[in-house]
């Protein structure tokens, strides 16, 4: 792997978010804010779990420096490098797999990933989208959400499969919508609630309580016929 393709900004690791052995590789683009939330998470002891390594496709992502802060190894792996999607994910997929973790969390990562790299991680891998799946999947979800006149909204944090955000759903948040909602203020609530759900997603698989059988999901080793759900209060 070059170093000018991925470096470490890791300066020192003097600072652990846990010392479990349940391992996290998070992987941003951007901001980090639910990054951030699951960090607080894990230095809170809410989470007993590691973030071995937080991956960027972008330089300028503040995440990287939410992860720095922490003591995270922090890397950049820059797609514009690449001459192919398939390429980048292949670079992807191996440095991740220097790492052995056991869930790979996408937040905020603003690439679609090949079929294969998908594939690899099978059951190991979760995202947050924000909308009430099956509803609005893909992009510009609040504003569509209030074209439709929707009472509710929100976010699903789910398992990835290849097909755009269509995996097993494991719990999503509630936020109603108000009347003088406009697309920003519907996007904030959302926000607030994705702080909350994506942390807990997080703990009920590092505790063992939700687990990924074959294409199912078993939440306390009994079949998971509903997302759990939380309402913004």
């Amino acid at each position: 792997m070059s170093d000018s393709i991925s470096k470490s900004m890791s300066k020192n690791r003097s600072k652990s978010t846990s010392n479990n052995n349940y391992s996290l590789v998070v992987i941003i683009s951007g901001n980090g804010n639910n990054l951030q939330a699951i960090i607080d998470s894990i230095e809170s002891g809410n989470i007993n779990a590691k973030i071995s390594a937080v991956i960027s496709n972008r330089a300028d992502a503040y995440g990287l420096e939410r992860a720095e802060k922490s003591g995270i190894e922090a890397k950049i792996l820059d797609h514009t490098q690449f001459d192919s999607r398939e390429a980048f994910d292949i670079e992807l997929q191996q440095l991740i797999d220097t790492y052995s973790p056991d869930l790979i969390v996408l937040a905020g990562f603003m690439r679609i990933l090949s079929d294969s790299f998908v594939q690899h991680y099978n059951g190991k891998m979760i995202n947050i989208h924000p909308s009430l799946l099956p509803l609005y999947k893909g992009l510009h979800t609040h504003q569509r959400a209030l074209t439709d006149k929707q009472s509710e909204h929100g976010a699903s944090v789910h398992f990835v499969i290849p097909e755009l955000d269509a995996g097993k759903i494991i719990i999503q948040g509630i936020v109603d919508v108000k009347e003088d909602d406009d697309d920003e203020s519907l996007a904030n609530r959302v926000h607030k609630i994705e702080h909350h759900i994506y942390p807990h997603a997080v703990k009920i698989l590092a505790e063992g309580h939700l687990k990924y059988n074959g294409g199912e999901l078993l939440y306390k080793d009994k079949p998971m016929e509903k997302p759990l759900r939380e309402r913004l209060q």
